[in-house]
């Protein structure tokens, strides 16, 4: 058996949790959770955020469980990045979630309502792919003197405009003249919403 099943059946058990409640608490289907909990089927990043939500547990108590598999691999999560400090430097990271996928290369927790009608709210964590340069009009991380933020990234001129997805935000205008540290640092790739 799995330790990712003998972790989710104890912590069944201390929440005093039946299969059915937590299938139908996370939308994840009564069989895939029988799947996970017999150990025959590892579960996807996505549906242990799921269960580590509804379980009230941080993630990581199944990283341990999940980090055997070559597969999963475990994504940084930046906070507030200070200037002159490599963006992955520990003191911009907040912890770490597993991750399937080997597009992405670090996530981060949004804060604010900038990015509601791309449907990304307050404490998503959006997950990236580090690049330094992305085409008009996508989603993307960015650095901005010593503060990151996720905004759609237009190039006019000899200018980079920042554009929210809220119109109560007017677009951000970068240049040479008013900005002293400006660089993309990855495109938006997968969203976790806790939504």
């Amino acid at each position: 058996m799995s330790t990712f099943a003998i972790t989710l059946k104890k912590l069944l058990q201390e929440k005093n949790m039946k299969q059915n409640e937590l299938a139908r608490l996370t939308k994840i289907n009564k069989s895939s959770i029988s799947e996970y909990l017999s150990g025959n089927y590892q579960p996807k990043y996505k549906n242990i955020l799921k269960i580590a939500e509804v379980l009230n547990v941080s993630p990581n108590i199944f990283l341990e469980d999940t980090s055997s598999e070559e597969n999963i691999k475990r994504l940084p999560i930046l906070g507030k990045i200070a200037a002159g400090i490599p963006i992955l430097a520990q003191e911009n990271i907040e912890g770490y979630l597993p991750y399937d996928d080997n597009d992405a290369d670090f996530c981060l927790r949004i804060h604010g309502d900038s990015m509601i009608n791309a449907r990304i709210n307050d404490g998503d964590i959006v997950f990236i792919k580090q690049q330094s340069t992305v085409e008009n009009g996508e989603i993307a991380a960015v650095l901005v003197n010593d503060s990151a933020t996720l905004k759609r990234v237009y190039f006019v001129d000899d200018t980079v405009q920042l554009r929210s997805e809220n119109p109560k935000y007017k677009p951000m205008v970068f240049s040479k003249n008013n900005c002293d540290n400006f660089r993309i640092l990855g495109k938006a790739i997968a969203l976790y919403t806790k939504f």
